[in-house]
C-alpha cells in the first residue's frame, strides 16, 4: 500500500525539480526528503526519478505515478478543508500572504492591531512577490493586487477591495533644485523586473536616457527619498511619504485592484472570516489613499 506521506514528498520533488527546493517548500531536511523518496522506490520496485546535473527528471515509472499521486494530493486537501470548515474557535494558525509593499507600507498596523484583539490566533504573515499555493494549503488567505479578474483561479473564493493606483513621484528636494535650474535632466528609478515604463516620457520633467535599476521596493524608495531620479509607485507609498510628491504634469495609473483570496471549506473557519471581515473594513477605510484621491494633486 502507497503511503501518502512518501507520495507528498515524491509530488514535491516532482513540482520542484529539486530536493533542496522541496525540503524547503515542505519545510525539512534535505535528508528527509532523500529518504522518503528511497522508501517509495522501495516499496513500489521502481525508480522515480533520474538524477541529472539540471535537476530531477521523472522516470517512466515515475510519470506513470504522478498522476495518482495528485489525485492523492487533491482528496487529502480536500477532507483537510472540509475538517477545517468546521473549526469555529478563534485560536490556532492563520497563514497571510501577500506583497511586501502593501505588508510594510499599508497593511502591517491593521495586522498588529488584529493580532492584539485574538492573541490565540497565531499570525505567519507571508510577505513575498511569488504566489502561494492557497490549494495546497500553504496559506489560509491571500492578499494580491489583480491587474485581470479574469485571471483569479476559479476554485478560490475572492472578495474585491479598492482599486491600486500609481503615480510618479520625485523627492521634494530634487524637484525644488530642477525648478531652480540646479538639474537639467532626471533619471528613472526602476525595478529589475519592470524596466522604464512606456510612458516615460510623460510630465513636466525631462528625463535621462539612463535609468538606475534596483531589485526591489525598498531600494528603489530609497534611492527615490535621496533624490536620484524619479519613480513609479503605488499612491499608498508616495502620497504617503512627506519626503515625495508627484511629478508635475504626470497621471494616475490603475496597478489593479486589491483581493482578498480564501480556499474551498477553509474561508468558512471562524479566525479566517474574522480576519477577511477585519481587513475588508480596514482596506474600505484606505480606499482614498489606494486610489490616489487622499491628497490634491
Amino acid at each position: 500500500m502507497i503511503d501518502w506521506d512518501d507520495v507528498r514528498y515524491f509530488l514535491a520533488v516532482a513540482q520542484c525539480g529539486s530536493v533542496r527546493a522541496a525540503a524547503e517548500r515542505l519545510k525539512v531536511n534535505h535528508s528527509t526528503v532523500l529518504r522518503r523518496i528511497s522508501q517509495l522506490e522501495t516499496r513500489l520496485g521502481a525508480q522515480m526519478f533520474e538524477r541529472l546535473p539540471s535537476g530531477y527528471q521523472l522516470t517512466d515509472a515515475g510519470e506513470d505515478i504522478l498522476l495518482l499521486a495528485a489525485q492523492m494530493e487533491a482528496t487529502s486537501n480536500a477532507q483537510e478543508s472540509r475538517v477545517s470548515g468546521r473549526d469555529q474557535s478563534v485560536r490556532g494558525l492563520l497563514r497571510i500572504t501577500l506583497p511586501p509593499p502593501v505588508a510594510t507600507y499599508l497593511l502591517m498596523p491593521a495586522f498588529v492591531e488584529f493580532a492584539r484583539l485574538y492573541p490565540d490566533i497565531e499570525m505567519e504573515v507571508m510577505s513575498r512577490d511569488d504566489p502561494v499555493n492557497l490549494t495546497n494549503r500553504e496559506a489560509e488567505i491571500a492578499i494580491r493586487v489583480v491587474y485581470n479578474r479574469e485571471n483569479l483561479p476559479l476554485n478560490l473564493h475572492g472578495l474585491k477591495g479598492p482599486d491600486v493606483m500609481g503615480g510618479v513621484y520625485i523627492a521634494r528636494d530634487l524637484l525644488g533644485d530642477w525648478q531652480a535650474g540646479s538639474v537639467s535632466k532626471v533619471r528613472w528609478i526602476v525595478k529589475k523586473r519592470n524596466g522604464v515604463p512606456d510612458w516615460a516620457r510623460e510630465g513636466d520633467i525631462p528625463f535621462a536616457d539612463v535609468p538606475f535599476v534596483t531589485t526591489d521596493t525598498e531600494a528603489q524608495i530609497i534611492a527615490l527619498r535621496q533624490g536620484l531620479g524619479v519613480a513609479s509607485l503605488p499612491c499608498f507609498i508616495g502620497d504617503a511619504d512627506p519626503a515625495l510628491i508627484r511629478v508635475p504634469g504626470s497621471l494616475l495609473r490603475q496597478h489593479g485592484t486589491l483581493w482578498l483570496l480564501t480556499q474551498g471549506e477553509t474561508r468558512k473557519t471562524k479566525r479566517v472570516r474574522l480576519f477577511t471581515e477585519f481587513i475588508a473594513q480596514k482596506l474600505a477605510g484606505y480606499e482614498a489613499l489606494l486610489n490616489g484621491t487622499s491628497i490634491v494633486p
